[in-house]
């Protein structure tokens, strides 16, 4: 009886383990971090401000991009975000302690011109703050074919054209003289 007992036992035992021992080994999906949406987080180990978020909706040729993410201040003091792609002039980006700063959001893109990244491709960019080396990340270049991101792809502003037949306006003074006498 007691060798039942014990066998029952085991195999309760066995039958337990195998239904649930895979999480013991198995990583847990709910605890890898990962961005819940179409940007990249990125974090700065030594530097004071993260990044949430970032993506850049560009135009179909890939000429032209708006760079869209949260500048997140955690610190007490005032911070600079230095935003720096390969051949194109750097943006400074000043974050006031407790604040947050979103780009295409409460904010206006930043608007990077000569960009030369088709959508669906990525860009490598450096992100600077406070007195660190900074890091570099990918960051997903898309573009406007979904609803919530077509407000965000640039638009240049059209040339206003002016036929050659058509003469210019010649500029009038608009003060008037008395008549002579």
């Amino acid at each position: 009886m007691k060798s039942r007992l014990v066998a029952s036992a085991a195999i309760s035992a066995l039958v337990l383990l195998g239904a649930t021992g895979c999480t013991f080994i198995t990583p847990q999906a709910t605890t890898i971090e990962y961005p819940s949406s179409d940007g990249v987080n990125v974090s700065d180990a030594d530097g004071p401000l993260d990044v949430r978020n970032a993506f850049i909706v560009a135009t179909e040729d890939g000429s032209v991009g708006n760079f869209v993410g949260a500048v997140v201040n955690p610190t007490e003091e005032r911070a600079t975000l230095t935003i720096t792609i390969a051949g194109i002039a750097p943006f400074v980006v000043t974050v006031s302690p407790g604040e947050t700063v979103s780009f295409g959001a409460d904010e206006e893109p930043l608007r990077i011109v000569d960009l030369d990244s088709l959508p669906g491709s990525t860009i490598e960019i450096h992100f600077q703050s406070g007195d660190s080396t900074g890091t570099k990340a990918e960051i997903p270049v898309l573009d406007g074919s979904l609803p919530y991101y077509a407000d965000l792809v640039p638009t240049e502003p059209k040339p206003v054209m002016v036929p050659e037949s058509t003469p210019m306006p010649v500029p009038t003074d608009t003060a008037t003289s008395a008549p002579s006498s």
